[in-house]
């Protein structure tokens, strides 16, 4: 009899180990699956940012060529313009440029988060 009873409490310990892994396995999942959703709707978010900011710089720097090439008169002053644009874009394309890194660093280092193990 006490071997049934010392067999017993051991496949009860058994069924409780498995249920403490399988509890924890499934808490991983979870916070997977939540830390995933969060960077899915950051990245929502920032893409939509990006290309309403990039609207409102092409829409900036267009007027800007627009009234630029109204007002030159002659061809000196269209040379001049024509550099100084090329120099507004290279310069948005710069900034542009930057952002785009700072925002791949910051996924990186979220996704790397992501994929840590917690504890």
């Amino acid at each position: 009899m006490l071997e049934l009873s010392e067999s017993r409490a051991a496949t009860e310990q058994s069924v409780a180990d498995a249920t403490a892994k399988l509890t924890k396995a499934n808490k991983h999942t979870l916070d997977f699956m939540m830390g995933a959703q969060k960077v899915l709707l950051e990245e929502m978010v920032f893409a939509s940012n990006e290309m309403l900011d990039r609207m409102r710089t092409e829409t900036h720097l267009f007027s800007e060529f627009v009234s630029k090439v109204a007002g030159s008169h002659s061809v000196k002053d269209l040379k001049t313009m024509g550099e100084e644009c090329a120099q507004h874009q290279i310069d948005f394309i710069r900034r542009d440029s930057e952002r785009l890194f700072k925002h791949g660093q910051r996924m990186i280092v979220a996704t790397s988060n992501l994929l840590r193990p917690q504890n």
